[in-house]
């Protein structure tokens, strides 16, 4: 009896054994084993992609990862950042992964399929994100004093260091879009235009003729913060930057008075002649109207003369000016010299020829690059 229930007892052993092995095997059947690892990205936004592992998917032994242009590969084991792949195709090993073995991200040596979360980063440039300010930028000009601007434009950025970004701003999402940035960057950009304005010390009035300039400035002011996330401003571009009302209203007034230019004078000439002209159209009768015509036409003449004067002295006072300012450094000997000489009277150089405005006709000097009466720039 004895030695039946033995006999009984090993073949239930035995059963149970290979029944064990059995299921294992035919769960380890079950699990998917990736033989390839790579993203095809069909999407222009998409900054951060993670690739879809379930519990039952492993990464075998030989796993081959493709890595394309403009994007780097990120493994990551139980939250810590582990190895980095940048553009190429590998074939997974303990040489190439030496952080996810340190890690242990498998159990018994690289012969059994190990879990790990590999995240595709797309390093390539995301161009035309637009910014613009919702609330008015305050500014101090030399010539307004604080006026309120408003500005928009577009950048570009790229991701230049793929760790720090998932650190800093990925965290554990399925995915990450451009537009989940963009609230973030654009109150860095606003903030930055605020700065640059400030420090860039352009006038209102030249501001248009600047916004390259302006845009470089902000470039560099926003570099630090950007930094800070792991990402790069390739491009800032500034399209426009629009004044308060009264500021435009001015500068149009200013714009009109540059028209009329050395005709001031005339203008205010034809004015009074303008307004004799309707004093005498003036139909009071009898010795009061005749009296009060006398008077008014005595009174516009007197104006009349004033003008004139007025004219002649501003005009005066202009050319006296423009004959003192107009005296330029020779470029060979640094003599002060008239700006019209064409050889310097001193050591004989040739001076270079004179420049005009293409669009107001105003007279140049060599070293001006802008216009000083219209900021036209000055071509070459």
């Amino acid at each position: 009896m004895k030695i039946i229930d033995k006999k009984m007892e090993m073949m239930y052993n035995d059963f149970k054994l290979n029944g064990g092995i059995k299921m294992g095997l035919i769960r380890k059947l079950k699990r998917q084993l990736l033989k390839v690892i790579e993203w095809k990205d069909p999407t222009q936004n998409v900054i951060v992609y993670r690739y879809p592992m379930t519990d039952r998917t492993e990464i075998m032994k030989g796993c081959r990862l493709i890595v394309r242009e403009s994007q780097a590969a990120v493994f990551v084991k139980e939250g810590q950042i582990a190895d980095v792949f940048g553009p190429g195709s590998y074939k997974l090993d303990t040489n190439n992964l030496p952080i996810l073995t340190n890690l242990g991200a498998w159990a018994y040596g690289f012969d059994s399929p190990f879990k790990a979360e590999v995240y595709f980063v797309n390093t390539k440039q995301f161009i035309n994100q637009k910014w613009g300010t919702s609330n008015p930028a305050m500014m101090r000009d030399p010539e307004f004093g604080m006026i309120r601007v408003r500005g928009f434009g577009k950048y570009t950025f790229r991701v230049s260091d793929p760790v720090r970004m998932m650190k800093e701003i990925f965290g554990t999402n399925q995915d990450y879009h451009t537009e989940s940035l963009e609230e973030h960057f654009r109150s860095l950009i606003v903030s930055g235009f605020s700065d640059a304005l400030g420090e860039a010390g352009i006038p209102a009035l030249d501001l248009a003729a600047n916004y390259k300039e302006l845009s470089d400035v902000l470039k560099k002011t926003l570099k630090d913060d950007f930094e800070n996330f792991g990402i790069e401003v390739i491009q800032m571009v500034i399209e426009n930057i629009s004044l308060p009302q009264e500021v435009e209203q001015t500068i149009d007034k200013r714009t009109s008075m540059g028209v009329l230019g050395d005709k001031m004078g005339t203008y205010m000439q034809y004015q009074s002649a303008e307004a004799l002209r309707e004093a005498a159209r003036n139909e009071g009768g009898g010795a009061a109207g005749a009296g009060i015509g006398l008077g008014a036409g005595l009174g516009l003449g007197q104006m009349f003369t004033e003008s004139m004067r007025a004219a002649k002295d501003a005009e005066t006072v202009k050319e006296a000016k423009k004959e003192v300012a107009e005296k330029v450094d020779c470029p060979n000997c640094k003599a002060k010299i008239n700006a019209n000489s064409k050889f310097c009277p001193e050591c004989g150089q040739k001076m270079p020829e004179n420049k005009f405005c293409t669009k107001c006709g105003t007279k140049l000097k060599p070293n001006h690059n802008f216009c000083p009466e219209c900021g036209e720039k000055v071509s070459e």
